[in-house]
């Protein structure tokens, strides 16, 4: 309930910043309104953090991650909101808003600076929640009380908005030979908050190096996510470049919604082993589009020039072409990619492939048996391996238990099409049980235990 309350907190926040930019606009402030297009990205990550944490939060509270994500987000508005409290009460119609001048201090920068503090924090602590080793508690300590002494430096400034309004004075300033120290220790405290961003994405690397099993893909999630909101910055820094305004503004405010979606779904572990699954599905469909796409504009273009420019049979017939060749391009293309970037599960499928093929050959129960159990290990990797047969279907109980005891010699065609006695697997993987179906009365063909360490490692 509390998380979803600072959801709401945050969502309700970016109306009243809104209204603080009219109220400023009726005023006629020269100010430029806080909710404008250069500040869109800090709205989606505002969004986007706080819809994160708000998830992360209501289903896993002991995990500080989600609270850290949704402090994220609410520090958006609340600087918004202060800024604007400032300006319409010390500015735009001085003595219009009570405590204006108390919260001109650290609506200067002071809240907006949690963002860094809580994002550093977010990258530490991610995906455990935990630090990466008790060493690392001096740095979180230091990390911690880096945003206190620069909000309490802001707060204490006797000219908080300094060069704008150097009228405005602050009725919380310290003595003005303490000016000079206080704002060095601010600046140090900044320039603290941007080495532990850096020092937190560090530490990141250092856990991928030493994880295993569930966390190595956890930290894979947030390494994709990284590499998105790397290619997204690339983008924006072109748009820079090119002095193309919306290009920058797309690409900012996708790469700060990627990050706190693959947070989350590191955390929550969502499809956490269909990561190479995911990937290979999309360079496939990406490779084919390109190449459908190049197909289909050479055949248009080409059969343009004999047909004409107008015709539409040149439209037809690239139309038809693409759907003939879909299929057998959509088979190439994702044979080729589950080779290179989905190895594990292309050698199952072929595994599997091979073992249909001997199936349809085979009627010898034993050597079924003997190829169905190295099929599983191969494939699936599990702990411990049993099959099970049912008796016939339709026999007496007298005749069940010959049938239980003779069916891996004997099987009977009625209970099967194919003359194989139906199968059940009975599969065991590390930290599971396997189930049977209910009321089968079965007996164990064999077991064939076997420890080949975490699956998907």
């Amino acid at each position: 309930m509390a998380a979803w309350t600072l959801w709401a907190l945050t969502m309700l926040g970016l109306p009243v910043v809104a209204w603080l930019d009219h109220l400023l606009r009726q005023a006629g402030s020269s100010e430029l309104p806080y909710l404008q297009a250069a500040n869109a990205p800090e709205v989606v990550a505002a969004v986007s953090a706080a819809t994160v944490g708000a998830l992360l939060a209501s289903r896993r509270p002991a995990h500080p991650v989600g609270w850290l994500l949704l402090g994220l987000g609410l520090s958006v508005p609340l600087s918004g909101i202060a800024e604007g409290y400032v300006r319409y009460g010390l500015v735009a119609r001085p003595g219009a808003l009570p405590a204006a001048a108390y919260l001109a201090g650290i609506s200067n920068g002071g809240i907006g600076l949690l963002v860094l503090a809580c994002g550093g924090f977010v990258l530490l602590l991610t995906p455990t929640g935990s630090l990466p080793s008790p060493r690392w508690r001096w740095w979180a300590r230091v990390a911690a009380a880096a945003p206190v002494v620069f909000l309490v430096s802001s707060a204490l400034d006797p000219q908080p908005l300094l060069p704008e309004y150097p009228m405005v004075g602050n009725p919380l300033a310290v003595p003005s030979a303490l000016t000079g120290p206080l704002r060095d220790l601010g600046a140090v405290a900044g320039i603290t908050l941007l080495a532990a961003l850096v020092v937190a994405a560090w530490s990141l690397v250092l856990r991928f190096r030493g994880a295993r099993g569930v966390e190595r893909q956890q930290l894979r999630w947030l390494a994709v996510g990284a590499v998105l909101a790397a290619a997204a910055i690339l983008v924006a820094v072109i748009g820079v470049v090119t002095s193309k305004e919306g290009v920058v503004l797309v690409a900012i405010g996708t790469c700060v919604a990627i990050l706190p979606l693959a947070t989350g779904a590191a955390i929550l572990r969502y499809r956490l082993y269909d990561l190479d699954r995911i990937i290979s599905r999309t360079l496939t469909y990406a490779l084919i589009t390109v190449l459908l796409g190049g197909a289909y504009a050479g055949v248009v273009l080409g059969l343009g020039q004999l047909l004409g420019r107008t015709s539409s049979l040149a439209v037809a017939g690239a139309t038809l072409a693409g759907v003939a060749v879909f299929q057998p391009v959509r088979r190439r293309v994702q044979d080729l990619v589950d080779r290179r970037f989905d190895r594990r599960r292309y050698d199952a499928a072929q595994t599997i492939q091979a073992f249909s093929a001997r199936l349809r050959q085979q009627v010898d129960l034993d050597t079924l048996t003997a190829e169905l159990l190295a099929v599983v290990q191969q494939t699936m990797q599990p702990a411990s391996v049993s099959l099970w047969l049912r008796p016939s279907v339709g026999a007496s109980p007298d005749q069940r238990g010959t049938d239980a005891s003779r069916t891996a010699v004997e099987p009977t065609a009625a209970s099967s099409p194919h003359g194989v006695a139906p199968l059940a697997e009975n599969l065991r993987l590390p930290g599971g049980t396997g189930a049977g179906r209910q009321g089968d009365t079965a007996v164990p063909r064999e077991s064939a235990p076997a420890n080949f360490g975490a699956p998907f490692s």
